[in-house]
Order: C-alpha cells, then sequence, then structure tokens
C-alpha cells in the first residue's frame, strides 16, 4: 500500500504506518450487507461440497460469489477514486495515488 504521508488532505488517512480511507456511509452499508451474504454463500459451498452436489451446481455457485466479491470491489473502488484520487489530483503526492490505483486495477484485473 502506497504511504500517502501524515499531513495528506486526501479523505484517505494515515495512522500505525497504514493509510486508511473514509469510505461513504452508503457504499460502507451496501458492501457490509453484500459481505454477510457473500459469507452466507460460502458456508452454502461448503455444505455442497459435504453434500458431494454436482459439480457444475457448485462452480455455478463459486462464479455468483466471484462476481458479488467484484460488485463490492467496484464501490470501494469507485469511492476511492471519488475520494483520495480526486482530492490528490494536483498535489505534490498524486503520482504516489495514481500509482497505487495502477496497482489497484490491474490486481482487481487477474
Amino acid at each position: 500500500m502506497v504511504d500517502l504521508g501524515a499531513g495528506s488532505a486526501c479523505a484517505c488517512e494515515v495512522r500505525d504506518g497504514s493509510a486508511r480511507s473514509v469510505v461513504d456511509a452508503e457504499i460502507k452499508a451496501k458492501s457490509q450487507g453484500s459481505l454477510r451474504r457473500i459469507e452466507g454463500q460460502l458456508r452454502g459451498l461448503q455444505r455442497m461440497l459435504e453434500e458431494e452436489r454436482y459439480c457444475p451446481e457448485i462452480l455455478t455457485q463459486m462464479a455468483a460469489v466471484q462476481e458479488a466479491l467484484r460488485s463490492v470491489a467496484r464501490g470501494l473502488m469507485r469511492n476511492h477514486l471519488k475520494h483520495c484520487v480526486d482530492q490528490a489530483h494536483g498535489t505534490q503526492r498524486a503520482d504516489r495515488v495514481y500509482e497505487e490505483l495502477l496497482e489497484l486495477v490491474f490486481r482487481q484485473s487477474r
């Protein structure tokens, strides 16, 4: 993770040596609800394996979990773009923030 510096005017904060973002309350609530549902889906996948369900059914459910995780990631990326990246534009730390963003994009596209 890129350290943006303690004096950052960005919505991102640095505490204990790691950067933290201020997540919009609506995005945070939506993400938490989605992650709870995903947690339930994962437990369901474990049961499906224990019950020796048909492999294509399990794989279909796995794809649904992966898409749900990607959806949460998109919301958090949107939050990051609106706050941290937007506020860093034109500042001295902009290059570091852009490098962080590029790394995030490539990591998410794997």
